[in-house]
């Protein structure tokens, strides 16, 4: 039996009967389990299954919907089954534009959280900062420096010294998902049945919508029900995204060193 299942029915006290592997589990091993009690369960490793236990707990709170956790230790996070059809239609994405009003109405006093969490072996700092520019700064983008190539170093770090006159000062601290891409949306027809995997901190909203961007767009329906955003937009996108984009070049490798390039050419555009 694999350790994840054997983990996480000694922790439901339950006897598994059948486990398999769920695709998209690139960080971590995320099993589907039917117990001999008729429940069936998603079982996830990680970095910090407690930490990520408490992030959904977060996310649900707001009225946004997330799987219940059902049971976590520092070994293993058992969560409730949901339904997904693998696809977000125009309807779902609708709806989760009005999830992410619920998750970005809840509002902290700073920018940051309580612990530091990882995405895979890098580390996501998240010591508390009283303004937005100098937690980009001081929290995403100055720590990758010493693990990228010099010249794209030393861009990211020209980039940090105008965040102050990019980004806003002190935004609204909005509780933010903190890797939401379409994978980590669960939907089944018209509806989004669970926001998955979060690493969340608190910050500008717009970071998660420029996650939700970096590697597809968003349809005309998600923008209609999210609302216009402020002018800058498109560099401050950018700027947001060049943390994630950083975040793929050092798991996933050299291929991804374009996609930084051509954000810091976004960002450092006259025309942004």
């Amino acid at each position: 039996m694999h350790p994840l299942a054997q983990a996480a029915a000694t922790l439901l006290g339950d006897t598994v009967t059948q486990a398999e592997p769920l695709q998209g589990g690139d960080l971590s091993d995320v099993l589907r389990m039917d117990l001999a009690s008729g429940r069936t369960v998603i079982a996830k490793g990680g970095p910090a299954p407690e930490t990520e236990a408490d992030m959904l707990r977060a996310i649900a709170a707001t009225g946004a919907t997330a799987p219940a956790v059902l049971a976590a230790d520092a070994r293993v996070l058992v969560l409730e089954s949901l339904p997904d059809t693998g696809r977000l239609s125009p309807r779902a994405w609708a709806d989760l534009a009005g999830q992410l009003h619920l998750l970005h109405s809840s509002t902290g006093q700073r920018y940051g959280w309580d612990t530091d969490y990882a995405l895979g072996r890098v580390p996501v700092h998240n010591t508390w900062q009283d303004n937005w520019p100098d937690f980009w700064a001081n929290q995403r983008l100055l720590p990758e420096l010493p693990h990228l190539p010099i010249r794209l170093a030393g861009n990211i770090a020209a980039v940090t010294e105008d965040l102050a006159e990019w980004l806003p000062l002190h935004p609204p601290a909005s509780l933010l998902h903190g890797d939401l891409w379409a994978g980590n949306v669960l939907a089944d027809g018209s509806s989004i049945t669970g926001l998955i995997d979060p690493a969340c901190y608190f910050g500008h909203a717009e970071v998660d919508l420029a996650m939700l961007s970096l590697f597809g767009s968003p349809p005309r329906e998600f923008w209609e029900r999210y609302g216009a955003l402020t002018p800058g937009w498109p560099r401050r996108q950018a700027i947001y995204q060049l943390w994630p984009a950083i975040v793929h070049l050092r798991l996933f490798g050299a291929g991804y060193e374009a996609l930084v390039s051509r954000l810091l050419s976004r960002i450092t555009d006259d025309t942004s």
